[in-house]
Parts: C-alpha cells; structure tokens; sequence
C-alpha cells in the first residue's frame, strides 16, 4: 500500500469509521486479554500440579504432541476461518490458549514470581505503547512490517541452531532482536487490524471472524515479546 493511499484512507476514515468499527477494535482487545488470562490461569495451574508437570516434562512424546497441536491450530484457524462457525473459531482460540498455557507452565518453574510479575508489566507497557502508536500513526508501516517478518523467519531459524550449539552469548543476542522484531511487528499488527476493521460496515459473524484474527494475531504477539523479555531479565534471576 502506497504512503499517499494510506494517509488519504486514514483521513477519510476521521469522523467517519462506521458504528461497527469500535465494537470490532473492543472485540479485538477483549478476546486478547481472554485468551491471554486462560494462558495465564492454564500455565499456573499446570506448574503448581507435580502429576501434571511431571506428565507433561517427562514425555518427549507429549511435548511434540503439543508443539504440533498448537502449530495445527494457528495455521488451521488461519487458512480455514472463512470455512468455520464464528463459535467454532471462538473455541479453537481458547483451546490454543489452554494448550500455550500447558506450555509456558515452565516459566513458574524457572522463574521466580517477582521476576514474572516485573517482565509481565514491562511487556504490558511496551505492547500498549506500540499498539497505541500503530493505530494512531499516519505513516504507512507495511513496508517495515514486511521487514520485520523477514527477520523473525531468521531468528526462528537461529533459535533452532542454538539449539543444538547452546551458546548463552547468541541466545541473549537472539533475544534482544527477538524484542526488536515482536516490538515493531506490534505497531505494524496493530495498524492492520484498524485498517482492516475500518472498512467493516456492520457487525456480523464474517466481520466478527476478522476481529478474532486480529485478536490471535496480538496475542501471539504479546506472548513472543513477554517470552524474549524474560529471557533477557531473567538471567538476573538465575
């Protein structure tokens, strides 16, 4: 998209957004902050359970099965959400909230409570402010965005080498791009939803399904960059 065609969109849409649109943009933060307390509830609970923790760490098998599931799931919702019920993609999101959560349970084991309770506001704060800077700014970021997305495909490929090199130095190295990449992906997510939003006329099951993209699609984003912040902080801990 063009700098010119966005500014001229932006300004368009002034004091003339449709009556769906803040209902869609609440939709989008509701389900967010939803998915983000079942993870939180689901990751606690599973770390304060020694049979569930032990269930779920002693078993190789059982932690492909998840990684899996969740991989399905994002990609399934996201190619599939067309074809599916607004309650059945509603489901699959909790699901993969429930399961992520099952996931991060590690992070209650790692680390204490204090050092999460400190990176979770960090992260709060600093998602707040980029997503507040993406919906409000009239600069065109798609061409940052795109970027962006190049370099998280080559962080994720030098996560999976330092997996079997195991440096400290280039997982701390990998872990402030990380929060460069989720920080700036943040503004630019952001600025999508509200454009996509934008040009919804009314709420309806197909403009409810776009919100709750956009609500995975923050989520996720969140998650990464709490993730990478307490890789960073949490250092100091151990």
């Amino acid at each position: 998209m063009e700098t010119n065609r966005l500014e001229e969109m932006l300004r368009r849409q002034e004091g003339s957004l449709s009556l769906a649109f803040p209902a869609l943009m609440r939709k989008v933060y509701v389900w967010m902050t939803l998915a983000l307390v079942i993870t939180g509830i689901t990751a606690y609970g599973v770390a304060t359970s020694p049979a569930l923790l032990t269930a779920l760490y002693s078993s190789k098998g059982i932690m492909f099965a998840l990684i899996i599931a969740e991989l399905a799931l994002v990609i399934g919702v996201t190619a599939a959400i067309n074809k599916l019920s607004l309650s059945t993609a509603t489901f699959l999101f909790v699901l993969y909230s429930i399961l992520n959560g099952a996931m991060l349970s590690s992070i209650f084991v790692l680390y204490s409570p204090t050092i999460i309770t400190k990176v979770f506001l960090i992260t709060a704060g600093t998602f707040g402010v980029m997503a507040v800077y993406g919906y409000f700014t009239k600069k065109d970021l798609s061409s940052i965005g795109r970027i962006l997305f190049m370099a998280l495909i080559g962080i994720i490929i030098a996560t999976l080498v330092n997996f079997f090199t195991k440096s400290a130095a280039f997982d701390l190295i990998i872990s402030y791009i990380g929060v460069a990449i989720f920080v700036g992906l943040t503004a630019w997510d952001s600025q999508k939803i509200k454009l996509m939003l934008a040009q919804c006329e009314e709420m309806n099951e197909s403009t409810q399904k776009l919100a709750l993209m956009g609500a995975l699609t923050l989520y996720l984003d969140f998650i990464n960059l709490f993730l990478y912040l307490l890789r960073i902080f949490g250092r100091s801990d151990n």
